[in-house]
């Protein structure tokens, strides 16, 4: 399912983010960017661990921030670290909204035209994936109008329910 807002485009889809056709894919991290499970896990594991070796280098960095790498093995010639989380492995709706808008920002001062991210916080953060679909999406449409780069936002979501979740949430939105 997608929605254009202006020339621009929100796009949300089932599948593997370390696949995704875009110039960059965003990390669900922690803040010091370790890469173990989830998102993280998957991406290390496909891009190599050197991805993980320059996100470290760059943290530990506040909740909510987000650093850059190159992308590896990947399709993606980047990969955006957003700290979702600290060391706690908790997050809440501020957290995800920040790095949500600071990947966003990042990908923009990097002059990157598309980004895939996953649902930050709802693994091991535990966030609800309804909550953090609405919060994402609302960053994504809020930021696209203003972007001079950006021009296309993907959600790629590993299972249905949480697909379903963002579905919904792009949807709503869309009425607005």
């Amino acid at each position: 399912m997608n929605v254009r807002i202006g020339n621009k485009e929100i796009e949300v889809i089932r599948g593997d983010i370390t696949e995704a056709d875009t110039e960059a894919i965003v990390n669900a991290a922690n803040n010091h960017f370790w890469m173990g499970a989830g998102v993280a896990g998957a991406i290390k594991r496909k891009g190599g661990v050197k991805i993980e070796q320059e996100a470290v280098s760059k943290g530990p960095v506040k909740v909510g921030e987000a650093v850059i790498t190159g992308g590896g093995k990947l399709k993606a010639k980047h990969v955006i670290h957003a700290a979702g989380m600290g060391q706690d492995l908790q997050t809440d709706a501020t957290k995800v909204k920040e790095a949500t808008k600071n990947s966003l920002k990042l990908a923009e001062s990097h002059k990157i035209s598309s980004i895939a991210f996953p649902a930050i916080g709802t693994g091991v953060g535990g966030f609800p994936v309804e909550e953090c679909a609405e919060i994402m999406v609302s960053e994504a449409a809020s930021f696209l109008p203003k972007s001079q780069c950006v021009r296309k936002v993907t959600f790629v979501l590993f299972d249905e329910s949480t697909t379903n979740a963002f579905h919904a949430a792009l949807k709503s939105h869309a009425r607005q």
